[in-house]
């Protein structure tokens, strides 16, 4: 098992991770566009790069931005996750991935 390495924009906070994904989806929940409604998320303090969701500080495991991941890693996101959050304006791309009205679980 290989180590990643991500960062924020502006580089304030750096963080390592396995390379083992449990997945990797497109998450459309109101709880990323609205971090007050349900799970936690952590941003930078300086520049706001969203790095982190659901289950971190207090559980093993967490979800990472794949855009926060500075180390290249291969896979690709498998799903679109809450798309019953679907913000009017947008659209889903035409991507052949798996679409889940809640989450995977």
């Amino acid at each position: 098992m290989a180590t990643l390495r991500g960062s924020c924009q502006c580089g304030g906070v750096r963080f390592e991770l396995p390379d083992e994904f449990l997945s990797m989806s497109f998450c459309h929940c109101a709880t990323c566009k609205k971090p007050d409604e349900g799970s936690a998320k952590t941003f930078c303090s300086v520049c706001g790069s969203n790095l982190f969701g659901s289950g971190w500080p207090h559980s093993e495991v967490t979800s990472v931005r794949l855009s926060a991941i500075d180390t290249p890693f291969g896979g690709r996101p498998e799903g679109h996750i809450y798309v019953r959050s679907l913000a009017a304006w947008e659209t889903l791309p035409d991507d052949g991935l798996e679409r889940f009205e809640a989450g995977r679980r």
